[in-house]
């Protein structure tokens, strides 16, 4: 028995793999492979990595890199900030697979725990910020900065927009990563920025929106109502970037007149590591609802008047409304969202507010000390952060070390720490022994400027759940109302639900990697550094690209990065007038979202009756654009699930008309090993560490979305304003300068352990897998498209247009009524309406193939049985899924076809039975009667 780490990655048995060749009609995975991926990028050679490592060699190993990372006490702030992680959080969800390998709640109906989890938090921003309406989280503070910027640029009236309002000014007391960002975001979107004081400064008539930092970057603590009142005189939007925890104590931005507010829930029981993953908010007034960006939980009702929970207002998404969408959003950070929630149900509104009074006297003791002894401090209204002017920054530096402590310098002459969650006595008195001070007494009350006059977290929510076990129990309550890899196979095409091993998992918990803050001076991270750039190499060789960017913090941030650096590029070669891009129509909508977001004009291009991208087409408009062709965007394989033979030609074509290639890595899970994009020509390539590299959904992200590119564009990868990375005159394309480095370790655990020949393997099996499953499920559900012998690469896509008309059935029934087989549904009409796309990938096991198979054949009897008359055309088990546990047990049963019929359709379901917690949502009411917050 082969017992290295490939044979426990893969699912299929040696013996299995055999019986399904079989079944697929070829002698051996080799036959498969040359049947499926065009000659002509066959790689000849295997990737140069390490050998594979076991698991007991690797975290050794791992233990030993981070080990190097020096534990000094960071109070830098900045945005990042000591917090505790409560032990139930972290052990019942941050460790607990059923929360981390679900994926994002499109079927409301088998996702209820985490809808409400979200539900939760989305109440907690709304409470704490004073403004009515909140999204389900953003990626970080900077980038949820940047949404709003352009969420207030989409609100510009008719007037407005004919006028060309296009001025967003920004106060100059804002942290450095939020303007690079938002710098970098306005530039690609024809936005001018207008730095300045928000007090002195003038608002001009081309402003149509304005940001302010609360407290601001220095720490101080501000009264914007005036600002305020000047802005909204002049039609002019107000954001403020708020410190979540503050707001505890000090008056709520929606109390002042802000509009907008954003921010990070780092503070509320995530770990800095390193810079993230944390999760970004947002909050607006409710007439900003349709174009808020990111996802919104909202409450329905189910088919039989429960109360159920849902993603609303859904059709301002990319995924619909592509280039017209509000952003590009499609993973963003929904179990670090869980958790900051869940820190606010376990501590409560009292608990809350005693952790930001905490803060806030620790700084106020200190700060009241520091100016007994002489010193300047720069505010004299404060929250938790004090900054010290008129000293001399080195010398208090060089002491600061020594203790153990890093402080944050403006400049040689001012001096600025935070207070946070882990503050102490002992602590102030070690800052103030470096200052010189001796002192004992740690008590002083903050002077209440800007006071909150409205307790916050009122809701019961709020206030029930305040021991361990009640709050143990309320965790399970929720954990078992969702679907996750913990039950069963999660097949949904383009998403890659792999499985994501303990072993690459432990890590993430590890004190060596959640604990450092992500400007904390290099010579303290020399662990961390050589991890990433250990990863950066090996990205770097498995896509044959020159350099590697990990600070992208979603696929869809990788999309947008990937072409910011193409569009740097043209700009750096006097080609500004290059911003044509050309996508083709099967693209998922984050390409065009993406596109628009980069300030690209797009045009789109057909694809022929195989689903493969019109040659013709492509090279006509090529041609048509060519003095202003900027890049093609190609998902490779196709998103119709088939290795295109006429790759090279397209690449070809695109070069030849002076543009460059960007593939979205989507579907790499079918490359790696065999093939990469730098052997086919590609310039530039994101990459979906939360699908190839085993990075977890998370219930909807975190996800990390880095990018690879050829040596002639690494000078135009992200930079960062604090810490050197990247492009050294680049702009930050998030807060964090690496993105989200506790995560790494999975990645990077994930190509250690396998090496070239294991990742080869895990290819070559999820290409089995899915031809596997097309060909069994071909008599009922014929395959859409397939390669030019009749292959598809490692997803398929099942036709079910005929259904509608056949039995009355659509694919929404059969996705409905595989819950009730213990299964999530398929991709659902995308990208071909009124089909599902299928991607087991290489993870699952023969069995757990037979029993999804078994499952569609019997839901395609039960189609059989409307169209015959056997069953009703109404009132049946399909037009019903899914079933809950409620509803079949209940006294009254009304419907024409047995209980058991509904709930145990297969035998094998009395072993190990899902229950949906509720009947289909009702999506229409959801939206007609929009609630986004608990009672």
């Amino acid at each position: 028995m082969d017992f290295t780490f490939v044979h426990r990655h893969n699912g299929p048995r040696p013996h299995e793999i055999d019986k399904m060749l079989q079944t697929i009609g070829v002698d051996s995975l080799e036959a498969l492979i040359r049947q499926t991926v065009p000659s002509d990028i066959l790689l000849s050679q295997p990737l140069p990595l390490e050998t594979p490592q076991s698991e007991h060699e690797y975290l050794a190993k791992l233990k030993n890199m981070v080990a190097k990372n020096k534990p000094f006490r960071s109070l830098i702030g900045m945005g990042y900030y000591g917090a505790v992680t409560p032990p139930p959080i972290l052990r019942y969800i941050f460790e607990n697979p059923s929360w981390y390998t679900s994926y994002t709640p499109y079927q409301a109906e088998i996702s209820q725990g985490r809808l409400e989890a979200l539900l939760n938090f989305q109440t907690m921003i709304v409470s704490l910020t004073g403004l009515p309406l909140a999204n389900c989280s953003l990626l970080d503070e900077s980038t949820a900065a940047a949404e709003a910027m352009r969420m207030m640029f989409e609100l510009r009236t008719r007037e407005a927009v004919k006028a060309g309002k296009n001025i967003f000014f920004i106060d100059q007391n804002t942290f450095p990563q939020t303007l690079s960002v938002l710098k970098a975001r306005a530039e690609a979107l024809g936005i001018l920025i207008q730095i300045g004081d928000y007090q002195n400064d003038s608002l001009t008539d081309a402003t149509f929106g304005a940001l302010v930092q609360y407290p601001a970057a220095n720490g101080e603590v501000r009264d914007y109502a005036d600002f305020c009142n000047r802005a909204h005189e002049k039609s002019i939007l107000v954001c403020a970037v708020c410190d979540l925890l503050s707001l505890a104590i000090l008056k709520e931005p929606g109390a002042w007149g802000a509009d907008i507010a954003v921010g990070s829930a780092q503070r509320f029981g995530l770990q800095m590591g390193f810079g993230g993953p944390t999760t970004g908010y947002m909050a607006c007034r409710d007439d900003y609802k349709r174009q808020m960006p990111g996802r919104i939980i909202g409450i329905s009702i189910d088919r039989l008047g429960n109360k159920a929970y849902r993603m609303a207002l859904q059709t301002r998404e990319q995924h619909i409304k592509r280039e017209k969408a509000t952003s590009n959003i499609c993973t963003a950070s929904a179990l670090m969202a869980t958790m900051a929630g869940m820190f606010a149900v376990y501590h409560g509104s009292s608990g809350i507010r005693n952790i930001a009074l905490h803060a806030s006297r620790c700084a106020h003791a200190v700060g009241a000390q520091l100016q007994n002894a002489g010193y300047t401090l720069r505010n004299q209204h404060f929250f938790d952060t004090i900054e010290v002017i008129n000293i001399d920054a080195k010398a208090i530096r060089v002491k600061a070390l020594v203790a153990g402590i890093n402080f944050f310098y403006p400049d040689d002459q001012s001096v600025r720490f935070s207070f946070d969650q882990l503050s102490n006595c002992a602590e102030a008195q070690t800052i103030l022994r470096i200052f010189g001070i001796s002192f004992k007494n740690c008590s002083h009350h903050p002077y209440p400027f800007m006071e909150r006059l409205s307790p916050p977290l009122t809701q019961s929510i709020f206030n029930t759940y305040h021991s361990e076990t009640e709050l143990m129990r309320y965790i399970k309550k929720l954990e078992r109302r969702d679907l996750s890899l913990t039950h069963s196979m999660i097949p949904l095409g383009s998403c890659t639900m792999k499985l994501n091993a303990a072993a690459e998992m432990l890590p993430l918990s590890w004190a060596e990697l959640g604990n450092v803050h992500p400007f904390a001076p290099s010579d303290q991270v020399t662990g961390y550094m050589e991890l990433i750039r250990e990863l950066e190499h090996d990205l770097s060789i498995i896509t044959g690209l020159y350099a590697t960017s990990l600070q992208p913090n979603s696929g869809a941030a990788g999309e947008y990065s990937g072409l910011m650096v193409i569009r740097a590029f043209h700009q750096a070669n006097n080609q500004m007038q290059r911003n044509v891009v050309l996508i083709p129509t099967s693209a998922h909508g984050t390409n065009p979202a993406s596109a628009a977001m980069a300030g690209m004009e797009i045009v789109l291009i057909d694809c022929d009756q195989n689903g493969n991208i019109n040659v013709d087409d492509l090279r006509t408009k090529a041609i048509q654009h060519k003095e202003r062709l900027s890049n093609i965007m190609i998902t490779y394989p196709s998103t119709h699930g088939v290795f295109e033979e006429k790759i090279r030609e397209i690449v070809s074509i695109i070069h030849e008309n002076g543009g460059l290639v960007y593939m979205d890595g989507a579907n790499m899970n079918a490359q790696v090993g065999f093939t990469h994009p730098g052997f086919i020509g590609v310039d530039v390539c994101h990459l979906n560490l939360h699908k190839t590299f085993a990075m977890p959904h998370g219930g909807g992200g975190p996800g990390l979305g880095p990018i690879c590119v050829t040596k002639e564009l690494a000078p135009y990868l992200p930079g960062h304003p604090i810490v050197p990375c990247g492009g050294k005159e680049m702009e930050a394309a998030s807060a964090s300068p690496y993105g989200s480095p506790l995560l790494l370790p999975i990645t990077h655990a994930y190509i250690k352990l396998l090496g070239a020949e294991g990742l080869k393997s895990a290819t070559e099996v999820a290409i089995l897998n899915a031809n596997y499953l097309s060909t069994r499920l071909k008599e009922s559900y014929p395959t859409v498209y397939t390669g030019a012998n009749g292959r598809v690469a490692h997803e398929c896509i099942l036709d079910l247009r005929h259904f509608r008309k056949e039995y009355g059935i659509d694919a929404t029934d059969i996705a409905k009524r595989l819950m009730d087989y213990g299964f999530h549904a398929p991709t659902l009409s995308f990208p071909v309406v009124d089909t599902l796309m299928v991607e087991p990938t290489e993870s699952e096991s023969l069995a757990e193939l037979d029993r999804f198979i078994e499952a569609m054949l019997a839901i395609k009897a039960e189609c059989e049985a409307v169209k015959n008359g056997t069953a009703d055309k109404e009132d049946n088990l399909l037009k019903n899924a899914p079933h809950t546990a409620a509803e079949v047990c209940a006294n009254d049963w009304s419907h024409p076809y047995p209980r058991e019929q509904a709930a145990y359709p297969l035998t094998w379901l009395r072993d190990n039975k899902f229950w949906p917690h509720v009947t289909r949502v009702d999506n229409g009411y959801g939206d007609r009667n929009l609630v986004c917050v608990c009672g």
